[in-house]
């Protein structure tokens, strides 16, 4: 008895990498979207948010950390410096983080993949934490003796009633996002541009570190987080790290075609010709970056 069978063809066309990419937009969207709605719920826990305040402060004196005070210091020694601070903390939070994943999803889909599922699972947390922590930030604690500098100096993303506020939960200090999203896209991007061939790439990309480094000066110079804060984002991303395997991909290739190059999705598969303990069987080598998410996904 003779059987057809039909070649499955190329993992995907430009419909099917324009579906791939909507589906992506919608879940970063829909996640994005809950992970607000979710900040939302303790917004009315005043009490318990500077109560927890009083215990934040408290345990980083017990600590010896530096106070939040001698960054703020530095800031306000000129309306220009502190204005860019306020400007960087407002402005840069969610476009870079944007830019990131764009770059990675068309030049690096393998690493777009890990990425996601690292900012998702640290958002995960961040949410949790929000919620069983209401925390209010050091801008507000009378003990600190900080100045507001978004609501002083401008520009500001939040009101200045916090109970008015219906945009944001100013009582979602603990971890900082600000701070766990910027280290991530600087160990992300290190991680994407290490060089082909496990190769150690430029040390310039180092570079990239200056962008957390910069973040957690501004949360801390604007009186918006403690450094306590910075610390809990940075062990969950570090959790988060530990627990999503990072992508095995042999080479980069600099140009359009750079998401053929994937040799592995994001959960470590190894590409065809290797022989990886543990590793996921490599797919399909796509012609374009959103057929490599799609089949990653």
């Amino acid at each position: 008895m003779t059987s057809h069978t039909t070649s499955a063809g190329p993992a995907g066309g430009p419909r099917a990498a324009r579906r791939r990419l909507i589906r992506e937009l919608l879940l970063v969207v829909g996640f994005f979207a809950v992970y607000k709605a979710g900040r939302l719920l303790s917004t009315d826990r005043t009490g318990e948010a500077f109560r927890n305040a009083d215990r934040i402060w408290d345990a980083e004196r017990a600590l010896h950390l530096p106070g939040e005070g001698a960054v703020q210091r530095l800031l306000l020694h000129g309306d220009a410096l502190v204005t860019t601070a306020n400007t960087y903390y407002a402005g840069v939070h969610f476009p870079a983080t944007a830019l990131f994943l764009i770059w990675l999803y068309i030049r690096r889909p393998a690493h777009y993949l890990w990425t996601r599922r690292v900012l998702a699972a640290l958002t995960g947390a961040a949410l949790v934490l929000h919620l069983a922590c209401p925390l209010a930030p050091p801008r507000m604690l009378p003990v600190a003796r900080l100045v507001d500098t978004g609501q002083v100096y401008g520009p500001t993303v939040y009101r200045a009633a916090p109970d008015t506020d219906t945009l944001a939960n100013q009582f979602a200090a603990m971890p900082s996002l600000h701070f766990g999203w910027a280290l991530m896209l600087a160990v992300g991007m290190i991680v994407a541009t290490r060089g082909s061939k496990g190769g150690k790439g430029s040390p310039w990309r180092l570079l990239w570190l200056l962008h957390p480094v910069v973040t957690l000066l501004v949360i801390v110079g604007t009186a918006n987080h403690y450094w306590l804060d910075a610390i809990v984002a940075a062990v969950l991303l570090g959790i988060a790290l530990l627990l999503v395997p990072r992508p095995r991909v042999a080479s980069h290739r600099h140009g359009a075609d750079a998401g053929a190059d994937v040799g592995a999705d994001a959960d470590g598969g190894a590409k065809g010709g290797e022989s990886t303990e543990g590793a996921v069987p490599a797919v399909p080598r796509p012609k374009s970056a959103a057929a490599a998410v799609g089949a990653g996904t």
